[in-house]
């Protein structure tokens, strides 16, 4: 079964850039990432005792050195709440990691916390108390995967965007199919493609991510999501969704030899126009008007058109 702290904490690292692009619209002019970023674990296992975050269940906080556009240092520590709500001693527990991580550091500290359960939670934004003459206001950002929508997030070319999206559907299992699921995976992997603005290894990072988090147990689901994978990963990233998706067809048509998939038009160096491309998602793998819709980047209706012509045998 997945860790979900332990991917996200890896995705994290692997996206920082993207990450703080993603909370802070300003962020180029903020931060100077040519100088990169320092991830502090050993040093945040020194401030934040092991047996402190498991009896918390956390394991996928970050603490991260960064400069400014200024020159100057600071800390960001990132705490993510896996698949749950704050406890009530969240806002003390987030100041007490602060203050410690300023003391040791004397570096001003952006403490940021991420939650990853469901949208009905309520998320801490401060920490209050008051007593007579003193009184102690501290403030935080907090982030909620339910913050924006589905519809947003697609929007943004962005791929911590597609991260939290793939947090968002990944609590939908056991509630939908799991045909359902595959599709949303295919949905996100290919609106990451479109993009167009990352490199082989950091989009095969993401895939990896992706498949382990929105968890599918049907082997024949799994095995069509890493053939797509490593199809795309044989090519150029930078070529578009439609031209990768007609080099997956001629692949898959001559690594079967079939003599059928060759007389509709797979052999190789022939390019396949999208109603070939729709008819063999049919025939050959039978997916559902829904899905085919999406991985082929075409209109439900076009798709059930096709589907219609297939049957009446046109």
């Amino acid at each position: 079964r997945k860790r979900n702290d332990a991917l996200l904490k890896a995705v994290f690292e692997d996206n920082f850039k993207d990450f703080l692009r993603f909370m802070y619209n300003e962020a180029d002019t903020l931060f100077d990432f040519n100088k990169g970023f320092t991830f502090m674990d050993k040093e945040l296992l020194q401030i934040i005792p092991d047996r402190e975050r498991k009896q918390a269940n956390r394991v996928a906080d970050l603490l991260v050195r960064v400069y400014l556009q200024n020159g100057e240092q600071r800390c960001i520590l990132v705490h993510t709440e896996i698949e749950g709500s704050a406890s009530p001693d969240f806002g003390a527990r987030i100041y007490q990691y602060h203050y410690r991580i300023y003391d040791r550091y004397k570096l001003p500290v952006e403490t940021i916390a991420i939650f990853t359960g469901n949208r009905s939670k309520k998320i801490p934004k401060t920490f209050h108390y008051k007593l007579f003459k003193t009184a102690l206001t501290f403030e935080f950002l907090s982030y909620h995967i339910f913050d924006h929508s589905e519809e947003e997030l697609l929007k943004m070319n962005n791929i911590f965007a597609f991260i939290v999206l793939a947090c968002q559907k990944s609590l939908l299992e056991g509630t939908i199919s799991e045909q359902q699921l595959d599709a949303y995976r295919y949905t996100i992997a290919r609106t990451l493609l479109q993009t167009q603005q990352y490199d082989k290894d950091k989009i095969l990072g993401f895939f990896h991510f992706l498949k382990n988090l929105i968890f599918i147990v049907d082997n024949e689901l799994n095995k069509k999501f890493n053939n797509y994978i490593n199809n795309v990963s044989g090519g150029t990233i930078e070529m578009g969704v439609i031209e990768i998706l007609k080099r997956q067809e001629r692949a898959e048509g001559r690594s079967e030899g079939l003599a059928e998939g060759r007389s509709e038009g797979l052999a190789e160096g022939k390019v396949l126009t999208k109603e070939e491309i729709i008819k063999n998602l049919i025939l050959k793998f039978n997916y559902s008007d829904a899905l085919i819709a999406q991985i082929s980047l075409s209109p439900l209706t076009f798709v059930q058109q096709q589907r219609r012509r297939i049957e009446e045998g046109k």
